[in-house]
């Protein structure tokens, strides 16, 4: 078992403390109008449907819910999906007896000239290939990055982002191996079989603290990696992704080709990532402790998914339009990008799988209106055979970003030259929610590590521009008074923590040390990043009284996970990541199991604010999820997505007394009036 950090013991300690501290002004909450003080959100367009007056959103980064969660146990009385209570794996992380279930499998697509969404070649993995270091730091550095030499320079990287207690994090975890060499800290690695293993060493001691190597996580390769197919479909898994070649595209094709030849000689450790997707952290033996701990404490979700098949930049957008950015001319009309950055991922001529074009230097644009173009075919043909046909949702002639490109605008609102910067997305016209807000007079701030001085110097910033929805957006970015009212540093969220200045909307991002980012971050770290600030908020009784913090992260980074994947449209949706709602109307430890994904952002937003859809064709539109008892993960009016109310208790306050706010007609087995119902 892990030691618990001096943090974690303050954690523990304090709350009872805060608890009951903030009860009588929870109370309080529900009869609040627009005068008093929980509800003094400058106006009357800041009324809220529930007690809720704040909301924060914080996305870390990559990593799937069984990457995560896999083998958490919930509180008696809830259940959770996962890889333990399926029985892919034991408690100790070892193959369990329904191991089978997640075997993953190589498939042969050589001498095909169209993408395969499908392979129907396929053979099991006898082991798997081995995992890889990929980039990790093989040694600490003051010069190079985390993880650092110095105590001073690790305290200056943060930046006070973290407590004092966790500085020290960053100077751990180097990987004393090679780059792009098989990962030997991890046991049995030359060995492995064939599905999820434990990020353990030799000697059973956890990796949880190390630097590891990360997989694939871009568009056409999740979707393959998901291995969809209506002929698999199950009354469990009625979208038939049977989630079962994540290694193989990772040795196959990894992070793209970029318009290269396949390399010569060609192994499954050439694109430096083996099998680091299969790769999970054991929550049953200490792993991932400050998450846990706020997961028995809240609610944490077991059916929230990243919106998009891929990574960070478009998963990010849908953060703030629950939607997709296209290709512009700078003026906001739909126009044909460069040819180098349109997606190709037919296998070039005599190779198994490896892209044609796979966007250039790692950006990527599809047509997905015109089935003729590379890769929309398959997933077009794909998504007519469901049994609820959901729409592509893909204008014509448009070219719709899938993975990341540097969003349109520099921090000062200043248009990024493109012929310096050619891998850019211009200047998007599309509406966010940001803009409803700012409509309806709703208080509301992007909070991102590292801001200030992304204004000033962004070449040393640990800002994370192609995370931030609002920084691609024209009406945004052009309007100075918006820009210095909307766009912060995380040092302005503590300051407006303190001062009791906190907006109605807060989106937060840890910069690039501290997002949990594989290679570049640890997980702990993010952990620590939010510990901090829902520290921060329950110190404020007051606050913590009126406010819900969503902990989630971007994208599931290219790990596997078991879960349901409801397809919404041509983008995805894709995995399961973590989510957790920290609020006093979501204590008891909680499992909720309503669908959703990002879009439930805007909804719970919408919902809570009393706000319409962002546009007319966001995902915000959908209808909140009707799922039955006998198969709760699959809403049978799909395509559906949740607005989180199901992982809120707003009767009592306190803890999860029912299914208060469940989504959909949970209670019952047979919906009622659910349209679209799927023959499952």
């Amino acid at each position: 078992m892990k030691k618990q950090r001096a943090s974690e013991r303050r954690y523990v300690s304090k709350f009872p403390a805060v608890l009951a501290a903030c009860a009588g002004v929870a109370a309080l909450a529900f009869a609040a109008s627009p005068g008093t003080a929980a509800a003094k959100d400058q106006d009357n367009e800041s009324s809220t449907q529930t007690p809720i007056k704040h909301v924060i959103v914080i996305v870390g980064e990559n990593r799937t819910f069984d990457h995560v969660f896999g083998t958490y146990k919930p509180n008696n009385g809830q259940s959770v999906q996962n890889l333990l209570s399926q029985g892919i794996v034991n408690a100790d992380g070892s193959p369990g007896p329904n191991f089978a279930k997640a075997r993953q499998y190589q498939a042969t697509v050589t001498g095909m000239t169209q993408f395969a969404l499908a392979p129907s070649i396929k053979s099991p993995y006898s082991t798997l290939p081995s995992p890889n270091t990929g980039g990790t730091a093989t040694a600490a550095s003051d010069t190079t990055g985390a993880p650092y030499a110095t105590y001073n320079a690790a305290a200056q990287a943060e930046g006070g982002a973290l407590e004092a207690s966790d500085i020290g994090q960053l100077l751990t975890g180097a990987s004393g191996l090679p780059t792009g060499a098989k990962d030997a800290r991890v046991a049995n690695y030359n060995a492995l079989q064939s599905g999820p293993y434990p990020l353990q060493s030799p000697q059973q001691s956890s990796l949880y603290d190390a630097y590891m190597g990360g997989p694939v996580h871009r568009f056409y390769q999740n979707w393959q990696q998901s291995d969809c197919d209506v002929s698999h479909a199950t009354r469990e898994n009625p979208s038939g992704c049977l989630m079962d070649l994540f290694a193989w595209v990772e040795t196959t094709i990894g992070a793209g080709s970029n318009g290269s030849a396949q390399p010569t000689p060609f192994s499954d450790q050439t694109t430096k990532e083996g099998s680091n997707a299969l790769g999970f952290y054991n929550a049953s033996k200490g792993d991932m402790p400050y998450f846990t701990q706020l997961a028995r404490t809240y609610t944490i979700s077991d059916n929230y998914h990243q919106p998009v098949m891929g990574g960070t930049g478009a998963n990010s957008i849908m953060v703030g339009a629950a939607d997709a950015y296209y290709y512009t001319d700078g003026s906001g009309n739909a126009t044909v990008p460069p040819s180098n950055q349109i997606e190709n991922p037919n296998p070039l001529t005599g190779t198994n799988n490896w892209y044609t074009q796979d966007g250039y230097s790692g950006g990527s644009y599809s047509d997905c209106s015109d089935t003729s173009q590379a890769g929309v075919g398959p997933i077009s043909k794909y998504l007519a055979a469901l049994s609820y046909h959901p729409k592509m949702n893909c204008a014509p002639q448009h070219y719709y970003l899938l993975n990341n490109y540097n969003p349109g605008y520099n921090g000062d609102g200043t248009v990024l030259d493109r012929t310096k910067s050619p891998f850019t997305i211009p200047p998007s016209p599309v509406r966010t929610i940001g803009d409803t807000l700012l409509e309806r007079h709703i208080p509301w701030k992007y909070y991102g590590e590292g801001w200030n001085t992304f204004v000033s110097n962004p070449a040393t910033s640990v800002y994370c521009n192609i995370c931030n929805p609002f920084l691609y957006e024209t009406s945004i970015m052009t309007n100075q008074q918006v820009r210095d009212t909307h766009l912060a540093d995380t040092t302005d969220l503590y300051a407006d923590i303190s001062a009791g200045n906190l907006p109605a909307v807060s989106f937060v991002k840890p910069g690039g040390k501290l997002d949990g980012h594989a290679t570049s971050s640890k997980f702990g770290l993010y952990e620590a990043f939010v510990h901090k600030i829902v520290d921060a908020v329950q110190s404020n009784p007051k606050l913590w009284a009126s406010t819900a913090i969503l902990i989630t992260v971007d994208e599931g980074g290219g790990y596997y996970d078991s879960g349901y994947i409801q397809p919404v449209d041509f983008f995805g949706d894709g995995p399961r990541i973590p989510m957790i709602a920290v609020s006093p109307y979501s204590q008891g430890g909680h499992v909720a199991h309503g669908y959703a994904d990002h879009a439930s952002l805007a909804k719970f937003i919408e919902r809570n604010w009393g706000l319409p859809p962002i546009t007319d064709r966001s995902r915000d539109n959908l209808p909140n999820p009707v799922q039955r008892n006998s198969n709760p993960y699959v809403p049978v009016n799909a395509p559906a997505l949740g607005d989180l109310f199901d992982m809120f208790n707003f009767d009592s306050g306190h803890g999860h007394g029912g299914n208060n706010q469940q989504i959909g007609n949970t209670n019952s087995d047979e919906p009622s009036g659910a349209k679209g119902a799927m023959p499952f």
